[in-house]
């Protein structure tokens, strides 16, 4: 029960977050960033979004009674906050001319988290139906 409450409290700030961050990309930070910047900030805005969305399915619709599903649940938070937030870090630092190039390694960890949680939801469907 507590994973399905994690998952909807995350998919629901992480949707949040997403329209906020869109908006301030496009209106805020438009004029102050490269078109290949804005790009990488759209990234981000577009995969908290999708992952935003999925989680909230999920959590409506998989009971998540199985150690699986968990895993599942953390693999598309952690990686939904690490790759879309260190995108943001990335960006928003560089307008200020100090990029913090720390977190140019999280963000592909955060990609392979993403991937780790779908490889499990692919799984958990393909073992359901044999």
């Amino acid at each position: 029960m507590e994973t399905i409450l994690l998952m909807q409290v995350a998919g629901s700030f992480y949707g949040l977050t997403a329209v906020i961050m869109g908006a301030f990309g496009a209106h805020a930070l438009k004029s102050r960033l490269k078109e290949d910047q804005l790009r990488s900030f759209e990234t981000g805005v577009k995969y908290q979004m999708y992952h935003a969305i999925l989680l909230l399915v999920l959590s409506f619709n998989l009971g998540f009674s199985r150690v699986l599903d968990i895993y599942m649940a953390h693999f598309f938070i952690w990686g939904t906050f690490l790759f879309s937030f260190s995108i943001y870090g990335l960006i928003l630092s560089s307008v200020n001319g100090k990029k913090w190039r720390f977190l140019g390694p999280v963000t592909p960890i955060g990609g392979l988290l993403l991937v780790m949680g779908w490889s499990l939801l692919l799984y958990s469907v393909i073992r359901n139906f044999l």
